[in-house]
C-alpha cells in the first residue's frame, strides 16, 4: 500500500477497481486547512486522463504492470500476431488493443507488451527505429529554406516529415514517441 504523500510520476495504482498511472502530482499546503495531493492520473486500460485530489494519508495498493519482450510476427488483416521469443507462445491481438502503436514497427521487430492481471492493455514499440523511405518528392537544389520539410512514406506505410535533402531509398532514424525524423543513417 502506498500513501498519497508518497506519489511519484510513473507510479501505477489500483483505485476503485481500475489501474491508474500518475502523470503529475503536486503536494499542496494551503494557509488554512489540511494539506492535500493534487494529481493527474491516466487510466491505463482506456487511456483517459482524470484529475483527482487525495489526502496525504489515503493509501492505495500498487498495481504491478508486467512488461514482456515480444516479437511482432505479422498481421492477417484483423489480428496482429506476437511471439514470446523465450517460450515461443503466440498471442493475437485485435486492432482495438493495438491502436496506431505499430505504425513504425516492421515484421520481426521486438516490442514490449504491457499487461495487468494477465490482460494485455498496451504495446510499446522501440523508442527509435530505422526505416527506408519508399516514396517522397525529390529535393530541389537551392531550395534550402531553413527548417523546410517534405512528407515521406516509410516502408511500414507511415508518413513522416523529413528535411529536403532526404531522398527515396535513404534509411532514416525515427523517434516512435513523436513520429519525428531524427537523422539519416
Amino acid at each position: 500500500m502506498i500513501s498519497a504523500g508518497d506519489f511519484r510520476n510513473g507510479l501505477t495504482l489500483e483505485i476503485d477497481n481500475a489501474v491508474y498511472q500518475v502523470i503529475e502530482f503536486q503536494h499542496v499546503k494551503p494557509g488554512k486547512g489540511a494539506a492535500f495531493v493534487r494529481t493527474k492520473l491516466r487510466n491505463i486500460k482506456d487511456g483517459g486522463v482524470t484529475e483527482k485530489t487525495f489526502r496525504p494519508t489515503e493509501r492505495y495498493p500498487q498495481a504491478h504492470i508486467e512488461r514482456s519482450d515480444m516479437q511482432y510476427l505479422y498481421t492477417d488483416g484483423e489480428l496482429y500476431h506476437f511471439m514470446n521469443t523465450e517460450t515461443f507462445d503466440q498471442i493475437a491481438l485485435n486492432e482495438d488493443a493495438i491502436g496506431d502503436t505499430l505504425k513504425f514497427v516492421k515484421e520481426n521487430d521486438m516490442v514490449k507488451m504491457l499487461s495487468h492481471a494477465g490482460q494485455v492493455f498496451a504495446i510499446e514499440p522501440p523508442l527509435f527505429v530505422e526505416l527506408v523511405i519508399t516514396e517522397t518528392e525529390p529535393g530541389f537544389k537551392g531550395d534550402t529554406a531553413q527548417g523546410a520539410t517534405k512528407p515521406a512514406v516509410v516502408e511500414t506505410g507511415a508518413t513522416v516529415y523529413v528535411p529536403l535533402f532526404v531522398n527515396q531509398g535513404d534509411k532514416i532514424s525515427i523517434d516512435t514517441r513523436t513520429g519525428e525524423y531524427m537523422k539519416r543513417v
